[in-house]
């Protein structure tokens, strides 16, 4: 089925029923309502090539995502689906340029190419060659997460710096005075992922505002990784009982390696941090922690890149989101002895 067939059983020029489909120019209700009809008859769906050929854009949009590791997490990919959902609602899909290292090279592919009408970047750095591209390149991206100078992109992020404090403070509440913080990979750290940074940021000052103990630890995003930093936690501060994280690939590891020193959550060690709630459920004893707001962050950041293409010279507009935590079954009153 194609646009000339439509244009002969509406009764018009196919031109009509290209202005009709593109609203390049108008189009009375009477003849759009004849040739909808027929569309409607016929099932016809616009072929998105001719579409792009006709009207410049792709009704795509490109997600720029490396992946931090491996795998994806469950936080990332809540996201991923959240992001594919929101923009379906709009009439648009998503095209996953994902790439190893910094992802630059599936990002200028996505650029060179036009295959979408605009990006949407995770995993931010705070210092991000990927920004400093598009920037220069005068492509429309929103960034899920911030660099180092927000105002100079659109974006939605986690108050990673609030969420970490907030987290410190429930276990202050509950008498912990030695707290440990499990932290992104070394790997990422140094690359200045950005979550990284403002969730050591909120564990300083969360500590540094009640006069607790705290060291904080680099933790590869896996299981095994989760094991081995609760042995050199309580090596190095035998008398630590609880720990804040924004490691959630690692929280399976971290229950194994607390079970595994004679630790149980969360009579004698609690356990807090940043997860997909999902995830945060699925553990035994469930987590203390703010719930990621993914389908939330996803909405968000297809409006963003969406008001960009509509209006282009618009101000930059920031989200910045900081969900409660939600207290489940990991976190207890610290222990009144020893472990």
């Amino acid at each position: 089925m194609n646009i000339g067939e439509i244009a002969q059983r509406a009764g018009v020029s196919r031109s009509t029923v290209s202005y009709a489909l593109t609203g390049k120019r108008p189009v009375s209700a009477a003849t759009k309502a004849r040739i909808q009809a027929v569309i409607d008859e016929l099932g016809y769906t616009p072929n998105a090539a001719a579409r792009a050929l006709a009207d410049g854009t792709t009704r795509t949009l490109g997600l720029v995502f490396p992946p931090a590791s491996r795998h994806y997490t469950d936080m990332q990919l809540d996201f991923i689906g959240s992001l594919v959902e929101a923009a379906s609602d709009h009439g648009y899909d998503i095209l996953l340029a994902a790439s190893a290292g910094d992802g630059e090279s599936g990002l200028r592919r996505l650029v060179a190419e036009r295959r979408v009408d605009g990006a949407i970047m995770m995993e931010i750095r705070l210092d991000d060659a990927r920004v400093d591209f598009l920037t220069e390149a005068r492509f429309p991206f929103v960034t899920i997460g911030r660099t180092g100078a927000p105002d100079r992109t659109r974006w939605v992020d986690l108050d990673y710096v609030r969420l970490v404090r907030d987290c410190v403070r429930h276990l202050a509440d509950l008498g912990h005075r030695h707290i440990a913080f499990v932290n992104r990979s070394e790997q990422l750290f140094h690359a200045g992922y950005e979550s990284a940074h403002r969730g050591l940021a909120g564990f300083h000052e969360g500590i540094a505002d009640h006069g607790l103990s705290g060291a904080a630890y680099l933790c590869g995003d896996d299981a095994s990784s989760g094991e081995a930093v609760i042995g050199r936690i309580l090596a190095a501060d035998p008398a630590t009982t609880a720990l804040v994280t924004v490691n959630e690939a690692a929280i399976g590891g971290l229950y194994r390696g607390l079970a595994e020193h004679g630790r149980k959550i969360p009579l004698d060690f609690s356990v807090t941090g940043i997860a997909a709630s999902r995830w945060a459920s699925a553990v035994t004893p469930q987590l203390t922690a703010a719930d990621v707001p993914a389908a939330e962050m996803g909405r968000v950041a297809v409006d963003l890149l969406l008001e960009l293409l509509q209006t282009p010279d618009a101000p930059p507009r920031h989200v910045l989101l900081a969900p409660p935590v939600s207290l489940r079954a990991s976190a207890g009153s610290a222990p009144t002895t020893g472990p």
